[in-house]
């Protein structure tokens, strides 16, 4: 072999596993189910001239609106915590913001190791006289179809949340407190900028009807303080939640505004993600350790393309040897075969040699892959111990 390249002979030898171990990774595509088999319940009314006039003028070509057959979409990370969480998008029941508040949403929880599902509730409903109704009985459903497919899933049917931005805060609030039609409740509940539980004409009162009960799902709050009568409507939730001693989050924020989603506005109230995250985390529906196993694996599928360019593995012929040969190297051990052991080591350590020297054929690719793959490798190991440390007050004795 030659000489110059054996102090990188280890890295190598490191990342070629690694290459192997994440062949399978990748989350699965998203899946779109309709919730209700039969049709959903009851009739939709026509437009009338304000909702087309809402419509016209207020809609972007990412809004979605008549929706007559409810749908959930759902997100599943690369590994899952069990937690899943539904997102309920607004748009005042006219139509659906549902990228932003959306889909966006979904792949940001997946960062976390939590389970996204994407709610398409029906509208336009704003023109029937309770128009969160019809929504609420579609997240009932939408959690009772979570729940239905949890062990498929990977899910735990008591960690199903349930998240809402404006109207969909709003649906939030009715299936966790005065539950018309909810057939299924969530576990829990973030609520972003929503209102319109308040009496119109004493807005420092809930609508007449309006509870909240002594069994409500925890529940995380995040609202601007510029965003008309909803910081209002927030604090008062949070109030009730705080008499029933049930637990509860609020953040109220300067500026903000409404609609912000997961847009970076740059503004105090962008980092809302980022409270969130940290209550969840307080109330064990996610872990630090879990994020850090997302991001190991992030960085392990950034390793796959450089080292592939150094070796200019292009079938991956060699790479699946390697891993056959493993596998019966792992077998051969368990049955005490080792003479086995010892031609099947050899047989790899030969391949291995194999691999590298097909990357010291191309020195043109060498300086800067490598020093890629020192800086990827630096990344794992710092991931690692991380991890590492997290998991160490965790050991049983």
């Amino acid at each position: 072999m030659n000489k110059r390249y054996d102090p990188v002979h280890p890295l190598m030898k490191f990342l070629l596993l690694l290459l192997i171990a994440t062949t399978t990774l990748g989350a699965a595509d998203p899946v779109e189910l309709k919730l209700w088999a039969d049709g959903a319940p009851g009739q939709m009314l026509p437009h009338s001239k304000a909702t087309e006039d809402f419509i016209r003028t207020k809609a972007g070509k990412s809004t979605l609106t008549d929706i007559h057959e409810p749908t959930i979409t759902v997100y599943r990370p690369e590994k899952s915590n069990g937690t899943s969480i539904i997102v309920a998008p607004g748009g005042a029941y006219i139509f659906l913001s549902a990228v932003h508040e959306g889909t966006q949403v979904c792949e940001w929880l997946n960062t976390l190791g939590i389970t996204g599902i994407l709610l398409k509730y029906r509208t336009p409903t704003r023109d029937e006289a309770a128009p969160h109704e019809k929504p609420v009985q579609d997240a009932a459903k939408a959690i009772a179809l979570v729940r239905e497919h949890a062990k498929e899933w990977s899910l735990d049917p008591n960690r199903v949340g349930l998240l809402g931005f404006s109207a969909g805060g709003n649906l939030l609030a009715h299936i966790a407190c005065d539950r018309p039609a909810a057939s299924a409740l969530p576990n829990f509940g973030v609520m972003i900028y929503g209102g319109g539980f308040m009496d119109s004409k004493e807005p420092t009162k809930f609508k007449d009807g309006f509870t909240v009960p002594a069994d409500a799902p925890p529940m995380f709050i995040a609202c601007a303080h510029d965003d008309g009568q909803n910081p209002i409507a927030s604090t008062l939730l949070y109030l009730e939640y705080k008499r029933h001693n049930i637990p509860c989050e609020l953040h109220l924020f300067t500026e903000g505004g409404h609609g912000f989603g997961m847009r970076d506005n740059k503004q105090p109230i962008n980092h809302w993600p980022i409270r969130c995250a940290e209550w969840m985390e307080s109330m064990n529906y996610w872990s630090r350790e879990g994020k850090i196993d997302q991001a190991i694996q992030k960085t392990a599928k950034e390793l796959n393309p450089a080292l592939k360019s150094l070796l200019r593995i292009d079938s991956g012929v060699e790479v699946k040897q390697l891993h056959e040969i493993a596998a019966l190297i792992n077998n051969a051990r368990q049955h005490g075969q080792m003479v086995e052991v010892a031609r099947l080591q050899k047989e790899y350590d030969e391949l291995m040699v194999h691999l590298e020297q097909m990357g010291n054929d191309h020195p043109p690719l060498v300086r800067e892959t490598r020093e890629e793959l020192m800086r990827l490798k630096r990344e794992m190991l710092e991931l690692e111990a991380e991890r590492a440390q997290l998991l160490k007050p965790q050991a049983k004795p």
